[in-house]
């Protein structure tokens, strides 16, 4: 069985691949020229599909670990 404190280890990860992906997104557009044409759109797509993932996932926890 999965303990507690893996499931909030699984769930900080998850939330801090996003923030990551976030951060780097954000960089990449304020940074400008041909690196943010080719990249920050890409990220951002990213960071809705970990978003989702994330959630996903959280919801299925708090729904699986409920105690």
């Amino acid at each position: 069985m999965i303990s507690g404190t893996l499931v909030k280890i699984f769930g900080i990860a998850l939330l801090i691949v996003v923030a990551v992906v976030l951060i780097l997104g954000i960089g990449t557009l304020f940074k400008g020229g041909e690196t943010s044409k080719k990249y920050s759109n890409k990220l951002m797509q990213f960071r809705v599909l970990f978003q989702f993932i994330a959630i996903i996932v959280l919801v299925c926890f708090a729904y699986f670990f409920k105690n």
